[in-house]
């Protein structure tokens, strides 16, 4: 099990969560609705909150995380009538005061795209823990030569090479050499770690553009170990979608627990191929896993959608979609 001090989060701190585990005692939260009847969220603080819900603490009372983020006003608000009107001291009719309030309807937005998501988890906690921005790129990635990390620091030991990884820009230090010329220490992560590439002058004025934080990119690198530390040097650099497109394409197939998931995912499917024109297709399949049925049932589609990274993580965001894997 992965366990993290939820008091660690950005803004939330030992109080709020001193809060919340009082009202849990020995008996789990059920729903969000539960939640905020037995804790004063006001107390809390909607900041907290925020931070709680972009964490993913709510994942096993729902998750969609965008929605609770998108309902905080309404569950605190309920939750204030709640402990408002059981510190008055009046007796519902219907049971403990307060119990009776009707629960708020909450906000009837979609999920966040897998990328927001990560986005959301790194505000809250710092690093990216559920997942990684890189995860829906590593097969394409893959055909046209990227490797991980991992793998390079394991080849690295045999003595140097080249080689080609991805990451995302954390940050970067410029610097000037003794001759004038400038430098930059450039800070990444890629799905199996951090890392560090420093560039020499010609590679940083053609690639500073590509060298925001956040930028997705694919890095040319002589790779050297000293000392058992890897030691990175960019040749050159290009944006990931650009790799991507020129890895050509695959096909997706699709995961489903429930026949209602179809509607969604073909609704994904047919604007991806209204909005791309150009770029790799695919061929697309389902998986049904659906309770009511006698086991598995594919299904071949029959014909090719676009497929990329952004489409791939669309389709795991919907509701009712377990997995997406390439073909």
């Amino acid at each position: 099990a992965l366990v993290y001090g939820l008091g660690a989060l950005k803004n939330v701190g030992v109080e709020a969560m001193g809060l919340i585990a009082n009202g849990r005692g020995d008996q789990p939260f059920k729903t969000v609705f539960d939640f905020a009847r037995r804790v004063d969220l006001k107390r809390v603080g909607k900041r907290p909150l925020e931070m709680l819900a972009r964490a993913g603490a709510f994942d096993q009372l729902d998750r969609n995380r965008h929605r609770v983020f998108d309902s905080l006003d309404d569950l605190v608000a309920y939750s204030a009538a709640v402990h408002e009107q059981r510190n008055s001291s009046q007796v519902s009719l219907f049971g403990e005061a307060g119990e009776d309030l009707p629960e708020p309807r909450l906000s009837p937005v979609p999920n966040w795209l897998p990328a927001v998501q990560l986005a959301e988890e790194f505000k809250a906690i710092g690093f990216y823990l559920s997942g990684h921005p890189l995860d829906d790129y590593m097969s394409s990635l893959k055909r046209s030569g990227v490797i991980t990390l991992d793998q390079l620091s394991e080849k690295a030991k045999d003595g140097p090479l080249v080689a080609k990884l991805a990451g995302i820009v954390a940050g970067r230090q410029e610097r000037k050499s003794a001759r004038g010329n400038r430098f930059a220490f450039v800070q990444l992560s890629d799905t199996t770690g951090a890392f560090e590439a420093t560039m020499f002058s010609d590679t940083l004025e053609a690639s500073r553009e590509h060298l925001e934080a956040g930028s997705k990119i694919v890095l040319s690198v002589e790779a050297t170990m000293e000392a058992d530390q890897l030691k990175l040097l960019a040749r050159s650099v290009q944006p990931i979608d650009a790799a991507v497109a020129q890895a050509g394409g695959a096909g997706l197939r699709i995961y489903l627990d429930t026949p209602l998931a179809i509607e969604p995912v073909a609704t994904v499917l047919r604007e991806a191929a209204r909005a791309t024109q150009r770029g790799a297709k695919g061929p697309i399949s389902f998986c049904l896993l659906d309770d009511s049925l006698p086991g598995e049932v594919d299904m071949e589609l029959g014909q090719e959608f676009p497929v990329t990274p952004q489409i791939k993580g669309a389709l795991k965001s919907l509701e009712g979609v377990l997995m997406v894997e390439d073909l």
